[in-house]
């Protein structure tokens, strides 16, 4: 039970069936399993081993899917890295997961995260030469990958999926989206991106085709290539969809070749939802989930009336519930905290006891959100426990920010909230506290020299004092009364 065992099967029995395609080259399934084993064989010798972790600081191509299977082969452990991440995250990052090598893209520097192997023409040469019929190491508890979860300041979170866990999330997107070897699937969110990601290796286990279409591309870009490449899958988050519906009227769904279109990241609004299967793509389903514990409720297309407020109703293989402070489960229809629980749930964070026993439970996982069940098992977000921010589908933790702030010399106290947008869904406020001396501008520059640029806030709001509880907690709600609305 390896996941590379799929490619060496559909090697097999379909050698030239496209795998993966990328701008104008086509991998058949013949290469992509021999260029897996052969990069399995070169990182062993390269002194990676079984349990071995291994950051992958790639951009989004044919190459970062091989080097993701080539790990899985050799039984390493993928520690997913973002490559707009500052050196300062990187190296965080890697520090903490004691990462025995990053592998990055050429004219990337992350030497100060550690050992690292450049992506360029001697890799490709010493991945060629290399001996790929070796013996590889194989089991359900084999581990995976880190999904990471939390910000790159501090302690970060991940919890570890092994490669039986990945079967069953690739599992639940057969049941959920039948998934088949005729799927051509677009690849137009980030492989970083743990949705984007899953959705590329499903296709792959069932032997279909990955399209790579990586971001940054604008709607129309998007809905040529859909036409393009015959894609008949796509995911996308509902800032890409909230774009697509702006585009000119069609008398055409403007992604009506698709077989289905998917969403995850952040619910939409009901009347968003009718609206993107009336003007973009009929067969649509919201896909709702975490990076660590996978999908857990599906939206379907005939789901409708009242359930279209929803997230939809439990997978296969998945068990939802709602239970009060005391993970006593609740009565229908009150709102509580969401838990979940199925064979893609890992058992908790790595080298994280403090933060495993505040997520996972008795073999539950506790995703930090609120909601309510109905009778028919719909699940309804009603809010979040956790200091999250969703800004276009993307998680953003609000500590990591903060953090930054408060390592400005100037900054004396800073509190980071949610900011509604009606394009990303949420943007990111931060007020702060400081000192005469400094302006908005300075603030901004210190966050954009230590953060990726989606992590950097929308706007800097200096206040004389942040207002607090008797407690000394913060009180958000406050704050977020203050904001202006934002019109994008």
């Amino acid at each position: 039970m390896n996941i590379a065992d799929d490619l060496t099967e559909h090697a097999g029995r379909r050698p030239d069936h496209p795998a993966i395609v990328d701008d104008d080259r086509v991998m058949t399934y013949a290469t992509l399993a021999s260029r897996v084993d052969r990069t399995a064989a070169h990182l062993r010798a390269a002194g990676i081993g079984e349990g071995s972790v291994v950051g992958v600081c790639l951009k989004d191509t044919a190459e970062h899917l091989v080097i993701l299977y080539g790990l899985a082969r050799l039984g390493a452990v993928i520690l997913p890295m973002d490559w707009r991440w500052t050196t300062v995250e990187k190296c965080r990052v890697t520090s903490f997961f004691k990462a025995a090598l990053v592998v990055h893209e050429p004219g990337d520097d992350p030497s100060r995260a550690g050992a690292t192997a450049v992506v360029d023409d001697a890799w490709h040469a010493a991945v060629a030469a290399a001996d790929g019929g070796q013996d590889f190491p194989s089991g359900r508890d084999l581990p995976l990958i880190l999904s990471l979860s939390s910000g790159t300041t501090g302690i970060p979170k991940g919890p570890m999926a092994c490669h039986g866990h990945m079967i069953h999330r690739f599992g639940v997107y057969r049941s959920a989206f039948a998934f088949s070897e005729a799927d051509r699937y677009l690849s137009a969110l980030p492989l970083y991106f743990g949705g984007g990601r899953g959705m590329a290796m499903a296709t792959l286990h069932f032997g279909g085709t990955v399209v790579m279409f990586p971001p940054p591309h604008d709607a129309a870009q998007l809905a040529a290539a859909v036409a393009d490449k015959a894609a008949t899958v796509t995911l996308l988050v509902p800032t890409i969809l909230r774009r697509l519906l702006a585009l000119a009227p069609r008398q055409e769904p403007v992604l009506g070749g698709l077989r289905l279109l998917v969403s995850t990241g952040a619910p939409l609004h009901a009347r968003e939802r009718r609206a993107v299967m009336d003007r973009i793509c009929p067969n649509f389903v919201n896909f709702y989930g975490t990076t660590e514990a996978g999908g857990v409720t599906a939206l379907r297309p005939e789901d409708g009336g009242a359930a279209e407020h929803s997230v939809g109703r439990a997978v296969s293989g998945s068990t939802v519930e709602i239970v009060d402070e005391q993970d006593r489960p609740s009565p229908t229809g009150a709102v509580g905290y969401i838990r979940y629980r199925g064979r893609g749930v890992p058992a908790g964070f790595y080298k994280n006891p403090e933060a495993s026993r505040a997520a996972f439970r008795d073999g539950w996982f506790y995703p930090g959100d609120l909601g309510r069940l109905d009778e028919a098992g719909y699940l309804y977000i009603t809010g979040r426990t956790s200091d999250r921010i969703i800004r276009g589908g993307v998680n953003i933790y609000v500590a990591e920010i903060e953090q930054v702030l408060l390592d400005h010399a100037a900054v004396r106290d800073a509190a980071v909230v949610a900011w509604p947008s009606p394009e990303r869904g949420e943007e990111i406020a931060a007020f702060v506290v400081a000192t005469d001396a400094v302006e908005e501008a300075d603030i901004l520059r210190h966050c954009k020299e230590i953060l990726a640029p989606y992590k950097v806030p929308r706007a800097i709001f200096l206040v004389d004092d942040l207002p607090k509880s008797g407690t000394g907690k913060v009180r958000k709600s406050d704050l977020i009364a203050r904001l202006p609305k934002l019109s994008d």
